[in-house]
């Protein structure tokens, strides 16, 4: 079996660099997994983004997240394809925080990226129909209570609206926690991935 891919996406004004402790939370329970973080396509003056945050309201994220979709499937079909694994999308996952998140959640909704798995980590859903889901990948959703950038509502909508579609969604919701991915929220999705990419865990 040839290697899983891991790819983890970053949140705005952020790069891939900052995603190296998850890497590094998740990897005991992935021996046999490659982690990727690539730094999203669009700088801006502390990082990196997906799409731009500028004047943006409920109504024209959804038009955001369908013109960032070009350079996403760009910069993640790069990737795949350097790992080998563009005729195998199912030893791939998508790990995203935030804006990364949303990304990713779009990928699944779409259909664009049917992969093992995605975990979605304080994100939202704005992907505006059509929607064309691989009933194959399940979809985590992890959200702190104390989220005040991201409310944890967006990810309990996420999980109606993915479910609707067949796609099979886990929520989890941590008491206490803010706009961030903790120790507990990796282990989560450790023991989530690890199946979906033929891999042993033995966390908790």
């Amino acid at each position: 079996m040839s290697p899983s891919l891991v790819i983890l996406l970053h949140g705005v004004n952020a790069d891939g660099a900052d995603l190296a402790p998850l890497a590094d939370m998740l990897r005991p329970a992935l021996p046999g997994a490659n982690f990727a973080a690539p730094d999203a396509p669009f700088p801006t003056p502390f990082g990196f983004q997906w799409f731009s945050l500028d004047g943006i309201t409920a109504q024209n994220r959804l038009q955001r997240v369908v013109e960032a979709r070009a350079a996403f499937d760009a910069l993640l079909s790069r990737i795949v394809e350097a790992h080998g694994l563009a005729a195998t999308p199912r030893r791939v996952a998508l790990v995203g925080f935030s804006q990364g998140a949303t990304m990713a959640l779009d990928a699944l909704a779409t259909g664009r990226w049917p992969v093992a798995g995605v975990v979605a980590f304080s994100g939202r859903f704005s992907s505006p129909p059509p929607y064309a889901p691989s009933l194959q990948t399940p979809a985590l959703l992890v959200h702190g209570d104390a989220d005040d950038v991201i409310p944890w509502s967006e990810s309990r909508d996420a999980e109606e609206a993915l479910k609707k579609l067949g796609v099979s969604t886990r929520l989890r919701v941590l008491a206490g926690v803010d706009h961030c991915v903790t120790p507990e929220g990796a282990d989560l999705a450790a023991n989530f991935l690890a199946p979906l990419l033929g891999e042993e865990t033995g966390t908790s």
